[in-house]
């Protein structure tokens, strides 16, 4: 009876969806410029932050002024931040004209076949990816816990960066990210 229900155990939690991956792998992607990006380009900094992002999404929008603020408080810190745009009905020009209104200063990518997104197992626009320099997921998930940004509770993503920056693991490295799903090519 314990042997069947170890086994019925296994079975159960390798029927589970896995963490999306552990490592993530080198990719080439051009900004909205038609400035080719490499993500290996990044691993001198102490962490990459790849956020998956919308021009169109509400709950993207949202976060904008947060995005640009993450961006003012930690690219000085050695952390390098890449903005990426999976969804396909987003164009360039479109991509170029939010990044610029909203004050982007970190490079958005575009992703046209969803390939990245798809590699990462992004689904959600805001998503968020922080990786070591050995390009290792150290923490996924949300941003924060709220669209709202008065009712934030958790910073997720500034604990985390915390965290790596303090050389301490990330204490909570998963959340569930929430926002538009990336649409996707047919």
């Amino acid at each position: 009876m314990l042997i069947r229900f170890i086994l019925v155990l296994v079975l159960a939690v390798t029927a589970l969806p896995a963490f999306s991956m552990q490592e993530a792998e080198n990719f080439t992607l051009k900004d909205y410029n038609g400035e080719e990006h490499q993500l290996t380009n990044y691993t001198d900094n102490k962490a990459i932050v790849v956020m998956f992002i919308a021009t169109r999404c509400p709950v993207s929008n949202d976060y904008n002024d947060r995005m640009v603020e993450l961006y003012n408080d930690y690219a000085d810190k050695s952390v390098a931040f890449l903005g990426i745009n999976s969804n396909k009905s987003e164009p360039v020009k479109e991509i170029k004209e939010h990044a610029e209104k909203h004050g982007f200063q970190f490079p958005v990518l575009k992703d046209h076949e969803n390939v990245i997104a798809d590699r990462f197992g992004a689904t959600r626009t805001p998503e968020v990816y922080v990786l070591d320099p050995e390009l290792n997921v150290v923490y996924h998930g949300r941003i924060d816990d709220s669209q709202r940004e008065s009712q934030v509770e958790t910073q997720d993503l500034r604990t985390a960066l915390d965290q790596v920056l303090a050389g301490k693991p990330v204490s909570n490295p998963k959340t569930k990210a929430f926002g538009c799903t990336i649409k996707k090519v047919d």
